[in-house]
């Protein structure tokens, strides 16, 4: 039941990664909770709070997509780097916008934009260097360790973030993630550098369009990307949360349900030793994604706070499970030479389906009620997911001791490391049994494997 330590202990870079996004993960949730409320404090509209998501989303899908073409053709600690120094002076302007002595609505929206289009570009050069420093074996146990890190982050940040907005204000809640980026920054100079391969293009929209092909022909992979789509689209309320503590007449528990996600998230990466034992990473995902629609119904439900808290704890929970799998299957089945391009599509389906969320979250609940919003999303999510799994059989079917991409990328790196195949970059042959129909569309069984349990 205990995380797996392994990455920490044999990876430097892994450490310093992790500690560094702890940083500033934690300074994150702080803003998280800030941004929409200074925003309701200022509009007093639900809609409002919403379009927070709107202005967002187009940022998302223009720097993801590039960002991540730009992950593949230059130096990824760079990248990294830069844009973590470019988010910091978006905090900056948020700080010395709530100063003013009457705050404009404008700049949150502008900072808003800056901070996705910025996240758009880091994202997929952090997703491509994890599998570059930790061993291939060891790629499950480092996204739960990830996740640990953003969920520790997650629970402190928010749970901090409503006594500071009570008493302290706004601006110190952006002073305090200002001062965790610079300390972010001054760890990640430590990192190896991480350039591309000697082949490695340059980035353009063949490119891009290479690697979209690269997922459209992997319906398995793309299962992935549609499941979490789906599960933030209709079941990611966070907007709302506000405008619902003000309904159970418990405005003191807002902080606590922000916080409530990243708790169930964390309780279950603090006990992630079972996940390296899971191969049926498809059929996990789809069981995830569909309790935690079942959970946030309930939470839409429920009258009482502590029930509300209950549920949102146990939807962290659900999203954590299919979060560790998800990452685990892009990790251990993408070719280094498209890794970064595939991690801006990842990008947009875990970032652009919680963005369009609180969109049509906002909208329903100025149509019907806040709760409704809420229980209607978590039900229109476990009828999706079950479509979902019906429409893309490979997925479900899913097994990382018989997929041919799996062992392609292995064997990739491996041979690597040996000095007998090409450097880092360089995209590995195609594998066989995928060639031949035995790949992710027709699994075929290793002889002697043993049974798996999602």
């Amino acid at each position: 039941m205990l995380p797996d330590l392994s990455p920490w202990r044999e990876s430097r870079d892994f450490r310093i990664l992790w500690t560094a996004g702890l940083v500033t993960t934690f300074g994150s949730f702080l803003t998280f909770v800030a941004l929409p409320l200074q925003v309701k404090e200022l509009t007093g509209s639900a809609t409002a709070v919403g379009a927070l998501g709107a202005v967002e989303l187009v940022p998302l899908i223009v720097f993801g997509l590039y960002g991540g073409a730009l992950a593949d053709a230059f130096d990824r600690r760079t990248l990294v780097l830069g844009s973590e120094l470019a988010m910091g002076a978006v905090a900056l302007g948020l700080l010395l916008n709530t100063l003013l002595p009457h705050p404009m609505v404008w700049p949150l929206y502008v900072a808003a934009a800056l901070s996705s289009a910025l996240n758009g570009i880091q994202r997929p050069a952090l997703d491509a260097l994890l599998p570059r420093i930790v061993a291939h074996e060891q790629l499950s146990a480092a996204a739960a360790l990830n996740a640990l890190r953003w969920q520790v982050g997650g629970v402190a940040g928010p749970a901090l973030a409503g006594v500071l907005l009570a008493y302290a204000g706004l601006e110190t809640a952006y002073a305090i993630d200002l001062a965790t980026y610079l300390l972010s920054v001054l760890m990640a100079l430590r990192l190896t550098a991480s350039p591309p391969g000697h082949d490695a293009a340059k980035p353009s929209l063949r490119g891009i369009a290479e690697g979209a092909r690269y997922a459209w022909g992997r319906k398995d992979l793309l299962g992935t990307y549609a499941v979490d789509v789906v599960a933030m689209l209709f079941a990611f309320p966070l907007a709302l949360f506000p405008f619902l503590a003000d309904q159970l007449d418990a405005e003191w528990a807002l902080g606590l349900m922000y916080a409530a996600l990243p708790f169930g998230s964390m309780l279950v990466s603090a006990t992630s030793g079972w996940s390296s034992r899971v191969h049926r990473h498809g059929r996990a995902v789809l069981l995830a994604a569909a309790g935690w629609g079942a959970a946030m119904t309930a939470a839409g439900v429920v009258r009482n706070v502590w029930l509300v808290l209950f549920f949102l704890v146990l939807s962290g929970a659900f999203d954590m499970v299919s979060g560790i799998f998800r990452s685990t299957m892009w990790n251990q089945t993408v070719p280094d030479a498209l890794r970064g391009r595939l991690a801006g599509i990842e990008l947009l389906s875990f970032s652009a389906g919680p963005q369009l969320g609180q969109v049509r979250s906002g909208g329903v609940a100025s149509l019907t009620s806040v709760r409704t919003s809420v229980w209607s999303g978590g039900l229109a999510c476990v009828a999706g997911v079950a479509l979902l799994a019906a429409a893309l059989p490979q997925l479900l079917a899913y097994d990382a001791r018989t997929s041919g991409y799996a062992r392609a990328v292995r064997e990739a790196r491996g041979s690597r490391t040996a000095g007998t195949c090409q450097e880092d970059g360089d995209r590995p042959d195609p594998p066989e049994d995928a060639a031949a129909g035995g790949g992710p569309a027709g699994e075929r069984p290793v002889d002697g494997a043993p049974g798996a349990r999602a």
